[in-house]
């Protein structure tokens, strides 16, 4: 069987029509999930907004307009807020190479294809320049601002949970708010995440650097520019034998030691062990992105194609990315999807079947 994805890369400075497009499209599924996994018994909507006074003030004014273009309900506001939200999964490999002239920031997302946006956003909600892929309708598993400041994310390998935001509104908020490392590392400690992840981020002038960070509040800079999806704290990773994830740190270390060239670090990761390929059980690298922070600009990769973007020269697109072995024909469209039936599927924990989901399946070629 083969899967696919349709990456979309959209540029709007302000919310305006094009995310309203992506939040009617998308909302059925994500509401369905947020309901089936009790998000409606999380902290209410003034809590919600409190938060994001407290901790992340500049965020404010984006998520009152994003809520406003959402229809205003308290469930969108509390569900953009990502304060306390329901738990969740995924993978991906990280890593940084610096030389004396370069550096460049590679990381592969591992999911299933049925459940990532496949947005690529470019905005300036702020005032500041950024672009990134999207997850949660505005939160960002990695991006890029317009100072060069690089940034990804890899799932911290347990489903142990805290008051915090989701970790890609924590993304979205270094990228608006920080220019260079250090400062990045500031607001990583000082901003609560819900769940333990590992971040890396590199900037304009060559630093870099690898966070664990904790359900809760924390984060610990780590010694090596890789992450994967376990933590140095003694704990043990969920799923650790099946995402590989101890192998995949060991690979990414040595390939490090071994003074890998910056520029060619992202061919390191489109090959096992780094590479997933197992879609069916919704574990497989749906894309390998490369940030390159002094030339403000990134690629994203697979396998026999790549997309390179610039912020200062950006251009919106489309490309439909094939995963697996040729077997069965995918559909080019997703308007007769039911997104609702989708998401309440990944809420309940099965690994959904677009084939059961797409009207007349048995007619497409």
């Amino acid at each position: 069987m083969t899967h696919s994805l349709t990456f979309d890369a959209i540029s709007e400075a302000t919310p305006g029509p094009k995310w309203t497009a992506r939040w009617q499209r998308s909302w059925p599924a994500y509401e369905a999930w947020f309901v089936a996994r009790d998000g409606d018994t999380g902290p209410d909507r003034a809590a919600c907004e409190a938060a994001l006074r407290d901790y992340m003030p500049e965020l404010v004014p984006v998520h009152a307009e994003l809520t406003k273009l959402a229809g205003g309900s308290d469930r969108a506001a509390r569900f953009l807020s990502t304060w306390c939200p329901p738990s969740y999964l995924g993978g991906c490999s990280l890593a940084v190479a610096t030389s004396h002239d370069d550096i460049r920031l590679v990381r592969n997302y591992d999911l299933s294809p049925d459940l990532n946006e496949g947005l690529l956003l470019h905005s300036a909600w702020t005032g500041r320049r950024v672009m990134g892929m999207v997850e949660f309708l505005w939160g960002l598993s990695d991006g890029i601002n317009d100072a060069g400041l690089s940034i990804a994310l890899a799932y911290g390998g347990r489903q142990e949970t805290g008051r915090g935001f989701g970790i890609t509104t924590i993304l979205r908020y270094v990228l608006e708010t920080c220019e260079t490392v250090p400062q990045a590392l500031r607001a990583l400690q000082r901003v609560p995440s819900h769940m333990p992840y590992n971040v890396v981020v590199a900037d304009a002038s060559g630093a870099a650097a690898s966070v664990e960070i904790y359900a809760g509040g924390g984060a610990k800079v780590q010694p090596k520019l890789v992450a994967t999806n376990h933590q140095t704290d003694g704990s043990t990773p969920d799923r650790g034998a099946f995402t590989q994830t101890f192998e995949r740190s060991e690979h990414l270390n040595a390939v490090l030691s071994d003074g890998a060239a910056p520029s060619t670090l992202v061919g390191r990761f489109k090959h096992a062990p780094l590479k997933q390929d197992r879609y069916a059980e919704g574990f497989g690298t749906l894309f390998t992105a490369e940030y390159e922070p002094k030339r403000r600009c990134m690629t994203l990769h697979w396998e026999g194609a790549a997309w390179a973007q610039s912020l200062d020269t950006f251009e919106e697109g489309t490309r439909n990315i094939q995963y697996g072995e040729a077997a069965v024909g995918w559909p080019h469209h997703a308007g007769g999807i039911d997104w609702v039936k989708i998401g309440m599927e990944y809420a309940a924990g099965r690994q959904p079947d677009w084939r059961s989901f797409v009207p007349d399946w048995g007619n497409v070629a």
